[in-house]
Parts: C-alpha cells; sequence; structure tokens
C-alpha cells in the first residue's frame, strides 16, 4: 500500500495565496492545533485506512502481518506517537542479523526508527516508532503530512524486511499483499 500526503485532503485549510484566503479565512499559514484521536481518526478515514479502538482506547490501523497505533500519551496528552508492531517472531540466535537489518533501515531512514522486543520465550519481534510533542499545538498541515508519512514509513518498513529478507514468495503464498486486515470492523 502506498499513501501520497498530496491527495490528503486539507481539513478545511486554504489553498492558494488569495488575499483574503477561501471560505472566509485569512491568507496564511495553516492554524496552530492541539491535535487529538478525533483529529486522527478523521485523517485516517481520509486515507481510507480501517481502523479501530483498542482496549486501551488507542486508534489501530491493522495490515497484514503488522499493527499500527496512534497512540496519545502523558498527562496531558502531550506526545503523539505512531507505533508500529510486527507479527514476524524470529528466533533468538536470529537477532544479530535482525539487528543488522534495523540498524541498516535507521541509519538510511528517518522514521520510523525500528527497535527489537525479546519476549521471555525468546521469540524477538521488532518494532517501529516515531513521536512529536503537540502539546502546545503544531501546525496543521505538519501534523496531518507527517502522520501519513509516519504510516507510509511503517508500511514501507515491512515490505523493506519482506524484501531484505527474501520472504515474497512466502508472503505471496499467504496472500498477504501489505493490504489493511480484511474483515476488521471500522471505527
Amino acid at each position: 500500500m502506498s499513501i501520497d500526503p498530496s491527495s490528503i485532503p486539507s481539513f478545511g485549510a486554504p489553498q492558494g495565496g488569495q488575499p483574503g484566503g477561501q471560505g472566509g479565512r485569512p491568507a496564511g499559514p495553516p492554524p496552530i492545533i492541539v491535535p487529538d484521536q478525533a483529529l486522527v481518526g478523521q485523517l485516517l478515514d481520509q486515507m481510507q485506512l480501517k481502523h479501530v479502538v483498542d482496549e486501551e482506547g488507542d486508534l489501530t490501523a491493522p495490515w497484514e502481518g503488522f499493527r499500527v497505533y496512534y497512540m496519545f500519551r502523558g498527562e496531558q496528552k502531550e506526545l503523539f506517537a505512531v507505533r508500529a508492531f510486527y507479527d514476524r517472531a524470529y528466533p533468538l540466535e536470529k537477532k544479530g542479523e535482525i539487528l543488522d537489518l534495523i540498524d541498516e533501515w535507521n541509519r538510511e531512514t528517518l522514521w520510523p526508527k525500528v527497535y527489537t522486543h525479546t519476549h521471555e520465550d525468546g521469540v524477538v519481534r521488532l518494532i517501529g516508532e516515531a513521536q512529536m510533542i503537540v502539546g502546545t499545538g503544531v501546525n496543521l498541515d505538519y501534523f496531518v503530512t507527517t502522520t501519513a508519512n509516519w504510516t507510509q514509513a511503517a508500511v514501507g518498513f515491512e515490505q523493506w524486511m519482506v524484501e531484505r529478507l527474501g520472504l515474497q514468495d512466502e508472503i505471496e503464498g499467504e496472500d498477504g499483499e501489505g493490504k489493511p486486515s480484511e474483515g476488521t470492523d471500522e471505527n
């Protein structure tokens, strides 16, 4: 799946630099807002991504093989994070190889920054994360574009790992082409 940030609607921000703006709003930069879960839900809807609210109250967009969470943390929800949990399990003896791969990813890309989590049973899984402080407000266009880019990058990392590990045939045999999971209720 590929998300083109330019195709994401602007949530009513003025387009173009005409004096007086459009729709009665003055010309100038987009407003500074304090984003919340409702705004992120609107963005996911406009990106046509299926999503649910999980038991902890976070928005979650499921794909085959991973899930992307949109979370607000802190006492006043001042930290916004997009975190991807990748389902593919790696044995502990492969952790060095996996660390080499994610080090390469982390050097060559801005986000998500990916790290390993080793479970008590010795299974290694990957987590990708990007975050920003939003409690004092953020430019609306910046927030929308960044959230879309982070989502696209989370999907891109999964595709990159599949290619790097040579898993294309295995994935295609499971009919997992990076599409959002079927049968997941929206909202």
